[in-house]
Order: C-alpha cells, then structure tokens, then sequence
C-alpha cells in the first residue's frame, strides 16, 4: 500500500519544492520508491515528460522534473496532472495531464476545478502504483479559504486523497509565528486535522534564538515541529523555478563574461541560463523592467516567453530595443531562445489569433527570418547536432509557430535531418528552438571557449546531483526526517 505525505505553504516561494526534491532524494537514498506529485502548479518553466500508454510527450512544472530528477526516475505528466501558464494578469493557457486543455481567464478557471480534480486523482492513482512513497507539494497556501471550496491544490486534494499535511513556514521574510499560527486560525476543523506537524525553512543565525518561538507555535497550535532548515547555500546550485528568484541573482566578482537578460513579462523557461550561471567566470544579469540594457554587457539573451508578441510590444516599452540596436552596432553578440528567437526576425505573423488579435508584428529584424504562428503545439525531447560547434547535444521543444528565412540556411543544430535555428551572416546573433542547450556541456563550453572563456570541467547535471545529494544530507542532519517520513499515510 503507498503512503503519502504533503507538504502546503503558509505562503507561496516559502521553499516547498526544494525541500519536497531534498526528502525525495532522502526517500530515495534510503532505497524508498519515491515519487514526487503537485496537483497543480502554476509556472511558465515547463518540462518536457511522458505521457502515461502514449508515444507523444507533454509539459509539466520544471520543479516536478527536479523533483523526478532527485527520485532518479524519468518525469511523467502524471506527477503534474494540472499546470497553469499564464498569458497575462487575468489569463492563462491549462496544461491537463500533459496537454493543452485551452485558455481560461482567472474567474472561468474556477468553474473548471471540479473536473480537474478527478484528472488530478487521477494521475495521482496512477502514479502510486509504481511507488510505496509519494511527496506532495501544495501551491500558494491553504489559508486561501476564499478559494476553499473548489480547491485542487491544497486542502481539497489532501482531504480527497486522505494525505496528511505538514504545513511549511519561511523565517526569512517574518512574522513565521503569525502566518503559522494564523493559518492554524482560519482553517475549519476537518482541514486544520489534517496537518500533522509544521517546519520551518530559510533560517539564518543562532537557532536557540528561537527557541521561545518554537514554544509559541506549539501552543498556539498544538503542532509538532519536523525542525528547523536552515539557509542553505546548496539550493543556489538547483534549478529555480520562480522569477522572484531572478531579482536575487547574486554578482559575480571575477566574471570575465557578463550575459544579459531582459526580464520579459511572461518569461519562460529561464533555467536555459542556469548552467551559464554556474560558470565561474561567466555573471548572468537579469534585467527587471524600468531599467536599459547594461552598455558593458558582452552578450544579450532574449530567453522564452509565453506570450511573443505581447512580450516583444513589452520589450519596446521598456526602450530595451533602442539598446538591443545600440549594442549590436558596436557588435555585442545576441542569442534568442525559443520565442526570444522568433522575437529576433522581420515578423511574426499569427493568423489564427492564438496568441491574441490575429495580425501581424514587425520583428526586432536582427535574423533573415519569418516566423508564422501555429495552433498546432510541438512538444518534444530531441537529440542533436551542433551545427555551430560540431558537438553532440541534447535538449527539448516547447512552442507553437514555424520559423523559416535565408539565415535558417545557417543553423544551430540539427535534429537528424532536420534543421533548428539561425544564425546572421557575420554570426553574431543566433536563434533556436531548443531548450537546454547550455545543459549540454560540449555546447556549452564551446560556446564559451569560443568568448575566451574557461569553463568548468564539470558536467552541469553532475553538479546538480550532487547539490541534491548535499541537500538532502542537509535536511537528514536539520530536521527529524525518520519521523516526518513516518507520518506519511
């Protein structure tokens, strides 16, 4: 018989889906058949996984394919049954079990809840066929009780599937004893039985200094506590999957490469640029909007999108084109990722209106190309060749449009016969496709050999197992793991 335990937020980046990755690797390293499962998650960092009896594959959070990645099993659709894309402030496309179901605005996704959740039960049946422990990870917080009543994501999938719930609270942004408290509060009764116990995540300094603080929120709520987690320097070397994440980018002393990237408005995907990142001597900077385009940066990444042209009409706004025109005439090299490439041709044209009003927009025109928007989504994993290095690669499409021109004749990569990307005549700005080409380490470090760069000997995904394997030697050492685990039913 499986067992489950899930983890609920008093608030959302409160570090759920970190510490759901660490404990599945704790499972994991204890020899458990883990998976991990979030009912819903709402993200524009989708991964590619399989679809459970199909030979297409489908889109799940990035955060639940970290999650797959510490169990050491392939990711599936069925470990995100329900993801959110958002389009814009009120709307978003819904991702169902893998596939696009459509676009809902906020208020009408409310009304779709109710059949959601038997796909999310759905997946999560399926799922624990093929463990003896899954980990749960809620989204936002149950606390949400204007949301109660057609819930997928918190108490309505743990009361549903019977699964207890510790219930995590972040010390680092305050007043942790009020929001665990007050979450304690507002809950009915049937909900708040459902928690079994509480940690507290992101602390810094001298721990007994709170140690009165533990005393308060077992009396106010007659929790136990699973421990304390401390800040940990190991999450920094994981994928994030939320932008808030970005603004705290830290600088790099010694950085010899300084790639810049605009913060568009419904960026995606921008894990693209964590294995850059990681580098020593390579400084990522994510510009926010209000802000121009550093004068000093030696290479511009327009990353993926959710919406192209709404971003592209964003990326004007913020005067970032007048500085994408100003450093590509002093020859700054730029790179566009995904819509980030399509956003790099003359136009692109949407006939159908599927990401809006149908038309037609002018591109940035810094590549030979035009790009065409098509209802049809492609999904897939891909292996490949660098046709700009000459290396293996392997990496993964999530997009909706064809893109065709001269510069095409100059491609990035190609994937058995076919061709990906382009690259412009003096081959200083290219575009592509492809997710994860920085993941691949030959590409990688071709890329930055070809800037003079030294780059790390060690393998990207390398680095991330063993953060993984830190974190959870980490969470084994600060919190009562046998006992957090034991709770799980």
């Amino acid at each position: 018989m499986v067992r489950a335990i899930m983890l609920q937020g008093t608030g959302s980046d409160v570090g759920k889906s970190v510490l759901v990755a660490g404990l599945c690797r704790v499972a994991h390293r204890r020899g458990i058949a883990v998976r991990p499962f979030k009912p819903q998650n709402m993200s524009n960092n989708a991964a590619v996984a399989s679809i459970p009896g199909s030979v297409t594959m489908g889109e799940i959070g990035r955060a639940q394919w970290l999650q797959a990645q510490a169990c050491s099993v392939k990711p599936s659709v069925d470990m995100n049954p329900v993801l959110i894309k958002p389009e814009s402030d009120t709307g978003a496309q819904i991702v169902v079990q893998g596939r696009p179901l459509g676009f809902s605005a906020a208020r009408d996704y409310q009304s779709l809840k109710g059949r959601l959740l038997d796909a999310v039960m759905e997946s999560f049946t399926r799922l624990s066929a093929d463990a003896d422990l899954v980990i749960v990870e809620g989204a936002g917080s149950p606390a949400e009780i204007n949301l109660r009543d057609r819930d997928i994501a918190n108490m309505g999938f743990a009361t549903r599937a019977k699964v207890p719930v510790v219930l995590v609270g972040d010390i680092d942004r305050g007043g942790v004893i009020a929001a665990l408290a007050g979450t304690h509060r507002i809950l009915d009764e049937a909900d708040r039985a459902m928690i079994v116990g509480y940690l507290i995540n992101k602390f810094r300094g001298d721990l007994t200094l709170f140690d009165e603080g533990l005393e308060a929120i077992g009396r106010f709520t007659g929790w136990r506590s699973f421990g304390v987690v401390p800040w940990l320097r190991e999450v920094a070397a994981l994928p994030a999957e939320d932008t808030v994440t970005l603004a705290r980018t830290p600088p790099v002393g010694q950085a010899r490469l300084k790639v810049v990237v605009p913060m568009l408005s419904r960026i995606a995907n921008f894990d693209d640029l964590d294995p850059l990142a990681a580098e020593p001597e390579v400084e990522v900077v994510f510009v926010p909007p209000g802000r121009r385009l550093p004068s000093d940066a030696d290479l511009i990444v327009l990353p993926g999108t959710k919406s192209t042209i709404a971003d592209l009409a964003f990326l004007r706004v913020q005067g970032w084109e007048d500085d994408l025109r100003a450093l590509r005439s002093k020859g700054t090299g730029i790179v566009g990722l995904c819509g980030g490439y399509q956003m790099l041709g003359r136009s692109i044209s949407d006939p159908e209106g599927i990401e809006g009003a149908a038309g037609e927009v002018p591109g940035l025109g810094f590549l030979d190309v035009e790009t065409v928007m098509r209802s049809e989504k492609t999904v897939r994993e891909v292996t490949a060749h660098s046709a700009r290095y000459d290396v293996p690669l392997e990496g993964y499409e999530i997009h909706i449009g064809d893109t065709r021109g001269d510069d095409c004749s100059s491609p990035v990569a190609m994937i058995g016969n076919r061709a990906d990307g382009a690259t412009s005549r003096d081959g200083r700005v290219w575009g592509s496709y492809l997710h994860g080409l920085f993941s691949a380490d030959a590409f990688r470090r071709s890329f930055l050999a070809e800037r003079g760069i030294s780059s790390s000997t060690t393998s990207y995904r390398d680095g991330v197992e063993k953060a993984l394997d830190a974190l959870a030697e980490r969470l084994e050492e600060h919190i009562d793991c046998d006992a957090l685990l034991a709770a799980a039913r």
